[in-house]
């Protein structure tokens, strides 16, 4: 079963709002075997919209639309549906209690838009709105269904979740769709390829996709078949060749952050940890303290950010800095070291660096960035060299830190 999500509003060819519409719809509908093939945006012109109406309803079994259904002028999207299956629209009792119901919920007046709310077109089904005015509609013709829901997030997600998805969940057959995603960190997308070698070997009739980002490269698995053991299957095998080859760049999971993976290993292991921050201005500290429960393993997070800070606070000889520089193995190591002593922690994390865009000398170039680490056995730092913009730096040098930690809380080279 093939579909299409058409999405509607200025609003978002403009860039004013982010749709997150698509990317919703398209998850449920993977989940349940239902392949989207196209994803449709125009703006609130009734040609632009019924020329997509049309193109979508020749290609595809489902068409999902999401946004107009509004009351106000420049909601068109019902007018527009009415015109290309050609149905009038006619007051609906059951919308209308249900809006009555919902202002008196609210503390609201009954008004001529809400009485607007109540039309509906007469060839159509009605998709409950449980948290809405504006009731889905649903036409179905030769075995394809036409939808078409509100734009607000919270109502298109409660009619997907409770009546779109189960209702197609019965119609699929002979179709599984299964995906698994692998986040990886520490290596570039070029690199990850050369180390997976042949894909069609690999693969098997799986599909592949690299998904790379400022702070990793995450590798989406797609299995589609008509036997969902076999998928599975198919799903596993693939997964655990991929592992085979570069298990030691793998932290977790689908939707698992690293910051996530820190927070079990450190978990189970009952170790604590600190962290001295200067260029990442408590970007790893904010990472850290994201996961619930982080208080459990994280005790302190300082930005030591100017020079007497490092001295002062974290004990950093001051010699240390004017032999090396604030940027420099030895500041990161005695960081490491001091945030570990004043939090009383089993580990000290730390970040120095040139963020940019000045700061910048010959020896030292914008994107420099120095990890420490301490714990009671040693004390170390690494070096990176990161490109991008001011921001870009920090987040990969919040990323580096945090890999950096697992690595060695795993023992990895």
């Amino acid at each position: 079963m093939k579909s299409e999500i058409i999405t509607i509003g200025d609003e978002l060819l403009i860039g004013q709002i982010i749709n997150t519409n698509q990317a919703y719809i398209a998850e449920q509908l993977n989940a349940i075997g239902v392949r989207v093939d196209r994803m449709t945006t125009v703006g609130d012109d009734m040609t632009a919209i019924l020329e997509a109406f049309e193109a979508a309803w020749k290609h595809v079994d489902v068409v999902i639309v999401t946004g107009g259904l509004g009351p106000t002028h420049d909601d068109i999207t019902k007018k527009a549906v009415c015109t290309f299956f050609d149905s009038d629209l006619a007051p609906n009792e059951e919308i209308k209690l249900h809006i009555q119901e919902l202002l008196k919920r609210w503390n609201r007046q009954w008004s001529a838009l809400s009485e607007e709310q109540t039309l509906f077109p007469q060839k159509a089904q009605l998709v409950p709105n449980p948290v809405g005015t504006a009731g889905g509609i649903l036409f179905e013709e030769d075995g394809k269904f036409f939808y078409v829901l509100p734009g607000v997030p919270q109502e298109m997600k409660e009619m997907i979740d409770k009546s779109i998805v189960p209702f197609l969940a019965t119609h699929v057959k002979n179709s599984v769709i299964r995906h698994l995603t692998l986040r990886t960190s520490g290596i570039s997308e070029s690199l990850l390829a050369n180390q997976l070698g042949d894909l069609d070997e690999l693969l098997q009739g799986a599909k592949l996709a690299f998904l790379p980002s400022p702070t990793g490269v995450r590798l989406r698995i797609t299995v589609h078949g008509n036997d969902e053991i076999a998928v599975e299957r198919l799903l596993s095998e693939v997964e655990q060749r991929i592992r085979a080859h570069v298990q030691k760049y793998i932290y977790g999971t689908n939707l698992e952050e690293l910051e996530e993976t820190i927070g079990n290993l450190l978990t189970s292991r009952k170790l604590t940890l600190a962290v001295s921050e200067s260029c990442t201005g408590g970007l790893v500290a904010d990472k850290i303290t994201d996961v619930s429960g982080s208080s459990n393993y994280f005790q302190q997070g300082l930005v030591t950010y100017s020079n007497p800070s490092k001295v002062d606070v974290l004990g950093v000889p001051s010699l240390l800095i004017e032999q090396h520089g604030a940027v420099s193995k030895e500041v990161a190591e005695a960081m490491a070291a001091g945030i570990r002593r004043i939090a009383h922690t089993d580990i000290g994390l730390s970040t120095t660096g040139i963020a940019g865009p000045t700061g910048a000398t010959s020896t030292k170039p914008l994107g420099l960035v120095w990890v420490g680490y301490s714990d009671a056995e040693t004390t170390f730092a690494t070096r990176y060299q990161f490109g991008g913009d001011r921001r870009r730096v920090k987040e990969r040098a919040a990323q580096a830190a945090l890999e950096l930690l697992r690595r060695r809380l795993l023992k990895i080279e």
